[in-house]
């Protein structure tokens, strides 16, 4: 049993948790929790290790529901030492492991015909796990995130994700506004959302293959991204409220794109 914070491996656990550039360099991170743990092993290949508390080790959710499941290394922790290798303030009692998923701008454009979503330079990692789980929930195909945008793989986007990191495909792009040109050049439609926009964002047709543009929380999108998109849409806001969270943004937008897609356009017979 690991029973010291100075343990190699504890050590190499909060380093990974803290450091989106050892994360990258390693192309590994971690998961917690028992219901990203049970998704992960759902994964094939993906999970590389695991890390169990001492009483979750005698808890019965382990015992009937992972431990028989476990094909590779695990290791037993004091729950002193767990308590602060953890990332959560109640932690569950177990860690994991895990490979990071590689995708490429091509797949993602070949996905059939569902929508994606581009986001540039979303900063904070708790807006970005929301999108990334409405997404899913939302039938999106994909998700391009510009360079500037905050790390999928940190822990809060994990687990703000709520497994939705395991089953929607996403691409860190490197040339962000060189992608918006390639969905132009294969027609498909961004739809940026923007506060000058000049179409209101139900009034806008999704039922063909589309991508939704969500920019930055504090600045929205840049200039150079909103001139690329095809059109630029908002949506309607009363009081004095002059913007709305970008998760929030995004989730309205890619439900009307998935009602649209259900049902057919505002207007339509």
């Amino acid at each position: 049993m690991i029973s010291s914070s100075a343990n190699a491996q504890i050590k190499h656990l909060e380093k990974l948790m803290k450091s989106s550039r050892e994360r990258a360099k390693e192309g590994l991170y971690v998961c917690e929790g028992i219901k990203m743990f049970l998704e992960v092993l759902e994964q094939p290949d993906a999970l590389v290790k695991a890390y169990v508390s001492e009483s979750f080790l005698r808890q019965e959710v382990f015992q009937k529901k992972i431990q028989g499941r476990l094909t590779v290394p695990w290791e037993t922790v004091s729950d002193s030492v767990f308590d602060r290798a953890a990332d959560t303030v109640t932690p569950q009692g177990i860690l994991g492991l895990v490979r990071q998923p590689e995708y490429d701008l091509k797949r993602i454009l070949a996905a059939g015909d569902r929508n994606l979503l581009m986001l540039e330079d979303l900063r904070d990692p708790g807006n970005l796990g929301t999108i990334v789980r409405t997404a899913e929930a939302a039938g999106i195909g994909g998700i391009i995130l510009s360079k500037g945008s905050a790390d999928i793989f940190s822990p809060k986007v994990i687990r703000a994700t709520m497994g939705a990191i395991y089953r929607i495909p996403f691409v860190y792009a490197e040339d962000f506004q060189e992608v918006l040109s390639i969905l132009a050049g294969k027609g498909i439609t961004v739809y940026a959302a923007h506060l000058a926009g000049s179409v209101w964002y139900d009034e806008a047709d999704y039922t063909k293959r589309c991508a939704i543009l969500i920019g930055n929380e504090a600045n929205g999108l840049s200039e150079a991204s909103a001139s690329l998109a095809g059109c630029r849409i908002r949506i309607p806001m009363e009081g004095r409220t002059e913007s709305l969270n970008a998760a929030v943004a995004a989730a309205v937008l890619m439900y009307e794109a998935f009602r649209q897609r259900r049902k057919g356009p505002v207007g339509e017979s």
